[in-house]
This record gives C-alpha cells, structure tokens and sequence, in this order.
C-alpha cells in the first residue's frame, strides 16, 4: 500500500501514532511526505530519524521550512524565535543530516500523481515541472549549495518567462513548489495571503483553480496549505491539515484504485501561523 502524508514539521508523536494507525510495514507498504518535514514542532531530529530509519519505504519532499533549514545551517538566514531546529543544528551528526536533507526531492510522481509540496504556475505541466524542479535540486546537491541559498530567497520574478536564467529562475522555482498558494490567471504569485481558499483577494485564486493551467487533468498532490484544509477530489489532494497548529496529521491511500484517509490528532499546538 502506497500513502501520501502532509506536512509533518516535526511532530514526530503524531508521525509515529499515524504509522501505528495505518499498521504502517516498511516490507509491505510505502509512504510519500510531502514536504515541512521539520520545523516548529518539537521533535525535528526524532521525525528526521523515523523517516530515515524506515529506508527506501518512505519517500520525502522539500518544503520550505526544509530549505531553511539548509538556509540557517550554512549561515544565509537566522533562526526565527519560533523554530525548533536546534536538535538538528547541535547534534553530533549535523553534517550527515544537513546532507540527507538536501538530496531530497522537489517534486517526483507517485502511483500516477504528481506530488509538489505546494504548488504549479499555470504555465507548466507535469513533465515541465520534474524537469525545472531536476535543475534546483543539481544545485541544492551540488557543491555551491552555499552560493545557491544566498541567492535563493525573494519574491521576484512573480511570473514564469521561459526566458528566466540563472538565480531568477531558480528563485521562481523554489517559490512555486515551495510557497505557492494564490495566483493571478496569468500565473502572477501572491505570498501575502495565507488564509484558505474563500479568502482570495480580488483577481487571485488558488493555483489549482486557475482556468486551462496545463497541469489540468494531472493527478496533483500537495501539502503546505494548512488553512486549506483536506481537499481529496478525484485529481487533486491538499494533505497538509495543520498537525502542528494543534490539527491533524493526514495520510491517504492511493494505490491499486483505493483512495483511503486517516487521520491523527496532533497536540502539538504552536503559534504563529503557517508560513
């Protein structure tokens, strides 16, 4: 059995409590994370762990709060007074964890899905987006990470040119597939709203309900949008249900025509809100 998960950010109680749930067998059956593996809650290093420990059964994305980790370890960003990395930036076996995070995938396709931690610009399909999410992760495994992350990070450019090179290319893809939650119908990014789907501000809406995006009639799967809530629609799955803001951890069956949901609640409640 084959199960998608939302963001864990280091909720490792809820992780280990939804294995439990789902009878969880890394001989059997096989899980995909779909990015936030750390941050914010209370165990980064334990859920690094778990996920490690269970081998070529589980399957993780980068989300954003992953890349700033790397961000934080190689001196680009600061911590945030609410991070929860520092198990992970003390340990003994920092360097091994750094690089295990950065191998990491940005996206990759599951049982016919795509999976992204967050979003697609109307302008891409799947095949588009596994190849421009290959470019950044040659980069993020690749011996200027350092030179990359400082360049990383900003809102700019707000719409994909096939015509974007070098840093404003990379910074585009990263902010697509890590951060993405409106859009304009020409595919302009907005990262000020962060509420749910009703909250659209005037001329933007979510990425997914863009008219003739060319991803339309894909699989997608995604995580990030905590005040989204559970979407599970026939061709688009929204897994991330704010574990650590004190909601639930969510896993979905997808294989074999099987389309299952289970659930854990997480009392791992923290403030501020997602980012």
């Amino acid at each position: 059995m084959h199960y998608f998960i939302g963001d864990l950010q280091g909720c490792c109680d809820a992780f280990e409590r939804l294995l439990a749930e789902l009878g969880f067998s890394p001989s059997r059956d096989r899980l995909t994370v779909l990015g936030d593996l750390v941050n914010r809650g209370p165990a980064s290093l334990g859920t690094l762990r778990r996920l490690r420990d269970l081998g070529n059964a589980a399957d993780a994305l980068l989300g954003n709060h992953d890349l700033h980790l790397l961000a934080v370890a190689h001196g680009v960003r600061p911590q945030h007074r609410s991070d929860t990395l520092r198990d992970i930036l003390e340990s003994g076996e920092r360097e091994a964890w750094i690089d295990w995070i950065r191998q990491r995938p940005l996206a990759l396709r599951r049982e016919g899905w795509l999976c992204v931690h967050a979003g697609l610009p109307p302008q891409w399909s799947g095949d588009d987006t596994l190849a421009l999410a290959g470019e950044v992760e040659t980069l993020l495994r690749g011996p200027g990470l350092a030179d990359f992350l400082a360049v990383m990070y900003g809102n700019e450019p707000a719409r994909w040119s096939d015509a974007l090179q070098d840093a404003q290319r990379w910074r585009f893809v990263i902010n697509v597939l890590t951060r993405m939650r409106f859009c304009a119908a020409d595919g302009t990014l907005d990262f000020k709203t962060k509420d749910g789907a009703l909250a659209a501000p005037p001329g933007l809406m979510p990425w997914f309900e863009v008219p003739g995006r060319r991803s339309e009639g894909e699989p997608i799967a995604f995580g990030h949008w905590s005040t989204l809530g559970l979407i599970n629609r026939p061709e688009l799955l929204a897994l991330d249900t704010g574990c650590v803001w004190g909601g639930r951890l969510t896993a979905v069956r997808v294989d074999g025509g099987r389309r299952e949901v289970t659930q854990v609640d997480c009392q791992q409640a923290q403030a501020p809100g997602p980012v």
